[in-house]
């Protein structure tokens, strides 16, 4: 028996909504997932909609196509000629061989910054508690280490937004632009700082240089619930 044939149109009508079966395409197979617990509402994690190709969020998946052939292949996915060029980019080639390019450098990147920029106004903290030095000096390397990192994971933000999301304006980016840009300047410009007056500064210098640096934290909380809101949304 010959393989059912959808084109994307008719595959959009499998959404799992109202009673209907919930399938998804990969490399032009069609598999019927509507047993799944996790597509039983019609899209899973909340971020990959049914009724569509996912042969690009599969690939960048953090598990493989495998988990497909649990499921039953109902059909293939008719392909149109306007399609071949579709959502084509410079970097489709290596993205075609290496998937994980496509989302993971910035997941894989983030985690340095956030757990530097932490770890700087909390080690400042146990100095001002203890009196102990060798905290300022953690505290000193860890805010080095952040803004060395932070630039990185804003070029691979960036190139995660490019590519995925073609730069469309979206309220959690913008907002994570704007404060990662503010946490780099404000980071860069202690560190400068300290490099010129060694020590923590007194006075009212003092309280500049902590609120500064105390201020690290609330803008690494800002910008990693953001991320979260994109990358496990809650509506």
């Amino acid at each position: 028996m010959a393989d059912m044939e959808l084109s994307l149109e008719e595959l959009a009508e499998k959404d799992g909504k109202e009673g209907r079966p919930v399938y998804i395409a990969y490399e032009g197979k069609i598999y019927d997932v509507s047993r799944s617990k996790l597509w039983k509402t019609g899209s899973h994690m909340k971020r990959h909609p049914s009724g569509k190709d996912l042969s690009v969020d599969i690939g960048a998946a953090p598990h493989g196509p495998e988990v497909l052939e649990r499921y039953p292949r109902v059909g293939v996915l008719k392909r149109e000629p306007a399609q071949a060029n579709e959502e084509t980019t410079l970097f489709e080639p290596v993205f075609k061989k290496l998937p994980f390019l496509r989302r993971h450098p910035h997941p894989m990147t983030v985690h340095f910054p956030i757990a530097f920029m932490l770890s700087a106004p909390f080690f400042t903290l146990l100095y001002l508690i203890t009196g102990r030095p060798a905290y300022d000096t953690t505290a000193f390397h860890c805010l080095a280490a952040g803004v060395i990192f932070t630039p990185i994971v804003i070029l691979t933000g960036f190139t995660t937004w490019l590519v995925n999301y073609r730069g469309r304006p979206m309220r959690p980016v913008n907002i994570k632009i704007a404060v990662s840009l503010l946490m780099l300047a404000v980071s860069l410009g202690v560190l400068i700082w300290r490099e010129t007056v060694p020590g923590v500064p007194t006075n009212l210098a003092g309280a500049i240089y902590l609120l500064l640096i105390f201020s690290l934290a609330p803008m690494v909380l800002v910008i990693g619930w953001n991320g979260a809101k994109l990358t496990f949304p809650v509506k």
